[in-house]
């Protein structure tokens, strides 16, 4: 497989796709801790991105989101795929990103290297795409918050050391992050007014 095939696999109906992906995020988003399918439609993308994230970069990333990639994900592969669908400047520092991605949880950076945003502008923060093996299996986490009717159940393998580095962000509230975890082709959003509480001590 050449280089240029690698690179000029991006959505088969741009329009279509891109449309769908947004819409994907949306419902996340307004929805905490619902399993939200991607269907971009993506079946080549460069290792170690996953479907959904591939098509979220697709939809969301463009010259004016700068872009912090962690060390799994700067890959010669990926960067050069990125460069070429979404012109995304690639930034070395997290607090100047306005996205992240995460292909290894355990080994990112505090989330406070991240930018936060401000009180007057809270979206001016980056919002993190983690990678996980899986949006179905590992520790159980009971959810609550705008967009969830009474509590939601979410079973992820996060970093306990995550949960712990988000509640301490809460006092700062408008400020703050907000993540998106992609696995396969399915993601979960966890905006910054959604509390995790890992059940059973996990």
């Amino acid at each position: 497989m050449s280089m240029a095939f690698d690179l000029s696999a991006g959505f088969a109906d741009k329009v279509t796709s891109a449309q769908s992906t947004f819409r994907a995020v949306m419902q996340a988003m307004a929805r905490p801790g619902t399993v939200q399918r991607v269907e971009g439609g993506l079946r080549q993308v460069p290792a170690p991105l996953t479907p959904a994230t591939a098509a979220i970069a697709l939809t969301l990333f463009d010259h004016d989101t700068p872009l912090w990639l962690d060390e799994a994900t700067r890959a010669l592969a990926v960067t050069q795929w990125l460069r070429f669908h979404t012109s995304a400047p690639l930034v070395d520092e997290g607090d100047m990103a306005a996205f992240g991605l995460i292909a290894d949880p355990l080994s990112m950076p505090a989330l406070e290297r991240f930018a936060l945003g401000s009180n007057d502008y809270p979206d001016r923060s980056t919002t993190l795409i983690l990678q996980l093996g899986s949006l179905a299996d590992g520790s159980e986490f009971e959810l609550c918050g705008p967009g969830i009717r009474g509590t939601a159940t979410l079973r992820a393998p996060l970093p306990a050391s995550l949960l712990a580095q988000r509640d301490a962000l809460t006092p700062l509230f408008p400020r703050g992050l907000d993540l998106i975890l992609a696995a396969d082709d399915a993601i979960v959003a966890l905006p910054r007014t959604t509390r995790l509480v890992a059940k059973g001590g996990n």
